[in-house]
């Protein structure tokens, strides 16, 4: 089906094509200004450090249903080679194949489109076989730190997991802000708690990505409005799923990294974060989690850490 009106009514909502101007590719990563970095590192208290990431590793989080997205085949190709003759000091090597959206991951703004368009309104054909996305690709992201600030809505709403086909409201985000004890503000890194990822840990990697918990078409507005630079969660799709909308798949998507130009992650592991913040009553952090530069990818890797 095409994009329904309502869809593009948000989507003029949302809109930041020239917001920084006609030549921009990082979108709302230019909200990550020096002083929101500054005032990052001031909610550093304890110097606790929690990593984010899922292990990669070859029975993760894939199951086919995303065609070609493989968990990483990791393969030696020198074990204790002594390279320089007998007796020199041996090496080992290692090589990996994988999807780069495979596990924890960052998508770069290009990893989707829509009426033929990217952010900031290039052509998507400008993301071609051999040479990626020519715009707007994950090497350009060099830093990523900001000020995270955990909205733990399964928490929020009393329960440890949001049950399968939950669609993350604004009213969500709103009760999750205020368990938070914080507001949102502009350049933090928003972190949204489903539960979902208990699912993966547990090993049922089926029950993970469907039916999953996700964002509704109606939170990219309330992310907007805040200036948010970026959002990640604990599920698969990112977004609710199946859609809300019948045959309308991926519309946050398509709003988020084509009408904002605001990065989103998948497969973040909050359960260990969601503890911790539960513990130390407070949920803003120093959020480190520069995806791996691999040149013109639209998605990469990524191994955020907290510090708390």
């Amino acid at each position: 089906m095409s994009l329904p009106d309502a869809f593009h009514d948000i989507a003029g909502r949302v809109n930041n094509w020239g917001r920084w101007g006609a030549d921009d590719e990082l979108g709302t990563l230019n909200l990550i200004t020096d002083e929101v970095v500054r005032a990052a590192a001031a909610t550093v208290r304890t110097g606790r450090r929690i990593p984010l990431a899922l292990p990669l590793r070859r029975d993760g989080v894939q199951t086919g249903m995303i065609p070609g997205r493989i968990d990483p085949l990791h393969v030696m190709v020198q074990i204790n080679q002594e390279l320089f003759g007998p007796g020199t000091v041996a090496c080992s090597d290692d090589v990996v194949t994988m999807g780069l959206q495979a596990a924890t991951h960052w998508d770069a703004l290009p990893h989707v489109s829509h009426s033929g368009r990217i952010y900031n309104g290039r052509p998507a054909d400008t993301v071609t076989p051999h040479g990626g996305a020519e715009f707007s690709g994950i090497d350009g992201v060099r830093r990523l730190v900001s000020r995270g600030v955990l909205l733990d809505v399964a928490r929020a709403r009393g329960t440890d997991r949001l049950d399968g086909g939950h669609a993350v409201t604004p009213e969500d985000l709103d009760a999750a802000e205020d368990l938070a004890g914080t507001r949102v503000r502009a350049g933090d890194v928003v972190l949204v708690r489903t539960g979902q990822v208990q699912f993966c840990l547990a090993g049922d990697r089926h029950a993970y990505a469907y039916p999953s918990p996700g964002l509704s078409i109606r939170t990219p507005e309330w992310f907007h409005a805040r200036d948010v630079a970026a959002v990640a969660n604990d599920t698969l799709t990112f977004e609710v799923f199946p859609p809300e909308v019948e045959g309308l798949w991926l519309p946050v998507h398509a709003l988020h990294l084509v009408e904002m130009g605001m990065p989103q992650g998948q497969n973040w592991n909050l359960e260990e974060l969601s503890t911790a913040c539960g513990e130390a009553g407070r949920y803003a952090f120093l959020l480190a989690a520069t995806p791996e530069p691999f040149t013109g990818a639209t998605g990469a890797p990524v191994a955020p850490v907290a510090v708390l």
